[in-house]
């Protein structure tokens, strides 16, 4: 049963070579651009060296969000 299925079953290339079509030409691959983590972590480091309230405002901000969450469910649920 298997051993028939082969014949039926035909590549791309197989395809193109019997409709008489050239080959498929190939594409480039695409170059993935690679990071500089130590230039990043320099920039990151004289940023906050500059501005040195960031990481006190990410802060507030993260618990602004978790008091708020706090009260959120709290008043979904009813519970006091």
């Amino acid at each position: 049963m298997y051993g028939h299925t082969s014949g039926l079953i035909m590549g791309e290339a197989n395809r193109r070579r019997k409709l008489g079509i050239p080959p498929r030409e190939k594409t480039e691959d695409i170059k993935i651009p690679q990071l500089d983590k130590i230039a990043i972590q320099q920039k990151i480091r004289s940023t906050l060296y500059k501005n040195p309230i960031i990481p006190f405002l990410f802060y507030l901000a993260v618990l602004m969000i978790l008091i708020g969450g706090l009260f959120y469910f709290f008043k979904s649920f009813n519970i006091e």
